[in-house]
């Protein structure tokens, strides 16, 4: 994993560095609010591991400034703050685990393969489309568009799911109304047409494309 160390007291960044790092891990150190933003808002980390009490900017503060941002990067907390409400915080502000001083180094490996392991498996449900100005949530059947929640009925969903899913493929009427509507629908055709009109209203005309006699694609 490459990871990203926020700890201003060297006497435990050192040895959870070493450590590791002898388990074939990269870290990259920072020991302020401030450097620890910039860099995991810069650099490409499978997970952030970070104290509460940070100069310049506390690790409450960062992380809750790294999800308005939309980092979805993995956050363990490493702090001496062990109260109850210290630990829930870190879990509201956007904390996926929360570690409280001293911690064991096999708890650290176990917490950090678990929070990765379920980032993966978010990150494979979700699937951008349309130049990065769409997100398509597989698994909890949501679309994003331009930033924001868009609401969509089941088929529409469906629709565009299929499309979504098969990104610079040309699909025929026959097509999408098979997978969509199922082999079985004895409608017309013409059906695909009116509902590609709905997404492209709920999303923009250039987004659906059409061409006379390969069917439609999504952008």
């Amino acid at each position: 994993m490459r990871l990203l160390l926020i700890e201003d007291d060297l006497r435990i960044a050192r040895p959870t560095i070493r450590a590791l790092s002898d388990a074939h891990h990269e870290v990259r150190l920072e020991t302020d609010g401030p450097g620890g933003l910039a860099a995991a808002c810069a650099g490409n980390f499978d997970a952030l591991l970070l104290d509460v009490m940070l100069p310049g900017l506390d690790g409450f503060a960062l992380t809750h400034e790294l999800r308005r941002l939309g980092s979805e990067t993995p956050i363990v907390f490493l702090s001496a703050r062990g109260a109850l409400e210290d630990r829930v915080n870190g879990l509201d502000v956007g904390g996926d685990a929360y570690l409280v001083k001293p911690f064991e180094l096999p708890e650290l490996f176990a917490t950090l393969r678990a929070v990765v392991r379920r980032g993966e498996v978010a990150r494979s449900a979700r699937v951008e489309f349309a130049q990065g100005q769409g997100l398509l949530d597989t698994r909890h059947r949501q679309v994003w568009w331009r930033g924001q929640l868009t609401g969509f009925t089941a088929r529409e969903y469906a629709l565009l799911e299929t499309l979504v899913l098969s990104q610079g493929r040309w699909f025929t009427r026959e097509e999408l109304l098979s997978r969509v509507w199922g082999p079985e629908f004895g409608g017309a055709a013409r059906v695909v047409d009116v509902y590609v009109s709905y997404l492209r209203r709920k999303l923009a005309a250039s987004v659906l494309l059409s061409s006379r006699g390969l069917g439609y694609r999504v952008l």
